[in-house]
């Protein structure tokens, strides 16, 4: 044994003399250039390329960096099983994991194979700088076979970008834009204001035709994937959908689903607030893409149903324009909010090409007052008509409202002859999701099968009052909202709060009238 420990001290002896003589003769220039000499060489033969992607870039931080951190802890990390870390940035909704230092993981792409790993090492002392750099320096190295290069490169880049941008956007909290502080600046020189977008409505507890459901999402995800079909068409990668319907038959949640379907922000436009085509147009310049733009009630809002009226005679009164200053002169659009055709250009002109990936929605619960330029493809592609309540529908209210996890637990546990009265009656009471609703919330503490009585009584009740002619105004009626005359009541209610202007015309006043109060709003305005 001794002997052994005597030879291995002779050897390492030997060796720190040799490297000693190595480094007095050969400079270390001279060792760097053989090590890259024989780095070469064993790249030459060796069946892979090698890729690092470094954190910084010069002073500035890689942007490649970061997509591939955030693409590789959603999608490859997690089910490869190595050692993550877990981390919450600010804001978001969701849990993101990191690959550890000195880490691998692999992932394919295309049929070909590749291999990520995380490299972290210390960072040389740095001097003085006005940006100290990190103390560590991260890259992330990209190992991949000689004949998937030209297939991977720079496809596989590009897609590492576009989930990484999907999943960040995904993971943060989607936000409700309004423009309800007349189209002027903020600080940011934003003219939209943002909240919190927290709507819970999806697709799985819309009340529909799960048919047409079906049917809207396709559409939905084919506009979502369809990037290389609209360059490749040479259209605008843009699309409307038109709701229409009585009220109360989902418009909004509608909305609120497409929304949290895609994972969109929304661009609540109110067109009272608009003051001129410019401001309209500069409103959709300040819109992000991957955005559903809302107009709700649009035949209340303004008045676009007359393209050749012509404009009131009062002069130009000075109004805010969209970066707060005030027009002294009025302008060419001063005697009017909003134009038709201003309104055709923000939905299908040139100017509505300046984002991609955007969503145009219009609600109304009278189709018939809409101009038809306003309904034609290319403006309004998908007409969707919120009807009132079906019984397929109506299931989905029982399952939503009595907790009813089935369609088989809803048949097993409900009242046949209550379920199948409920089909017989549904269609002929015309009664609106939202009457149901409110029906299914007033009884839901007195048992699923109590709730599910008294809704049938209700859509007798309501039915009898049709086919008599009541309109809804019976006594018999009432444990529900009535059908008929208070959804036209409440129409006119709304129209006359929405568009004071309508209603003064309704009401006998001149124009004269008009002026005098398109003046005071102005000067309120101011």
């Amino acid at each position: 044994m001794k002997e052994y420990w005597t030879v291995l001290a002779s050897l390492m002896g030997a060796f720190a003399f040799l490297q000693g003589v190595l480094h007095a003769v050969f400079p270390a220039e001279l060792r760097a250039a053989v090590a890259r000499l024989l780095g070469r060489l064993t790249r030459s033969f060796s069946p892979y390329c090698y890729f690092d992607v470094t954190e910084m870039d010069g002073m500035s931080t890689n942007e490649i960096y970061d997509a591939v951190q955030l693409y590789l802890s959603s999608t490859a990390a997690p089910a490869s099983g190595a050692r993550l870390s877990l981390s919450r940035p600010l804001n978001a909704s969701s849990f993101t994991f990191g690959l550890a230092a000195s880490d691998r993981v692999a992932d394919t792409f295309a049929g070909a194979a590749v291999t990520w790993e995380h490299v972290v090492a210390p960072r040389q002392g740095q001097g003085f700088s006005w940006r100290p750099l990190p103390e560590e320096k991260r890259r992330f190295t990209l190992r991949i076979r000689r004949g998937d290069r030209d297939k991977l490169l720079p496809a596989y880049l590009d897609h590492i970008l576009a989930a990484a941008a999907d999943i960040r956007r995904r993971s943060q909290d989607r936000l409700l834009y309004t423009n309800a502080r007349g189209g002027a600046m903020d600080a940011r020189g934003l003219p939209w204001d943002p909240v919190p977008f927290k709507h819970p409505s999806t697709f799985d507890t819309l009340a529909m035709d799960p048919a047409r459901k079906a049917a809207i999402m396709a559409d939905l995800r084919d506009f979502a994937d369809g990037s290389a079909f609209y360059e490749r068409t040479g259209r605008a990668w843009k699309r409307g959908y038109l709701l229409y319907g009585p009220p109360g038959t989902g418009k909004s949640s509608m909305i609120a689903a497409m929304a949290n379907y895609l994972g969109y922000d929304v661009y609540d436009l109110e067109l009272t607030e608009v003051g001129s085509n410019a401001e309209l147009r500069k409103l959709l310049m300040k819109t992000t893409s991957k955005s559903i733009i809302v107009i709700e009630d649009i035949d209340c809002s303004v008045d676009l149903t007359n393209r050749a009226k012509p404009p009131p005679a009062a002069a130009p009164k000075p109004r805010p324009s969209i970066d707060g200053t005030i027009d002294q002169d009025g302008g060419a659009g001063a005697g009017r909010s909003i134009t038709l055709s201003g309104l055709l250009n923000f939905t299908d002109g040139l100017w509505s090409c300046c984002g991609a990936e955007r969503i145009f929605v219009f609600t109304t619960n009278h189709i018939e007052k809409l101009d038809p330029a306003l309904l034609r493809s290319g403006r309004m592609d998908m007409h969707i008509f919120m009807s009132y309540c079906s019984f397929p529908a109506l299931r989905i209210l029982l399952k939503n409202y009595l907790g009813f996890q089935s369609d088989e637990e809803l048949g097993r546990l409900g009242d046949a002859a209550v379920l199948q009265g409920l089909e017989e009656w549904v269609d002929a009471a015309e009664i609106t999701p939202a009457d149901v609703s409110e029906v299914l919330i007033k009884n839901r503490r007195s048992g699923k099968a109590e709730a599910m009585r008294e809704l049938l009584d209700v859509l007798k009740a309501r039915a009898e009052n049709r086919r008599r002619g009541g309109g809804g105004g019976g006594a018999a009626a009432a444990p529900g909202k009535e059908a008929g005359g208070d959804n036209e009541e409440e129409e006119e209610e709304k129209r006359a709060l929405e568009s004071p202007k309508e209603g003064k015309e309704q009401a006998g006043i001149d124009s004269c009238g008009d002026g005098q109060a398109e003046e005071a709003e102005a000067k309120k305005q101011v």
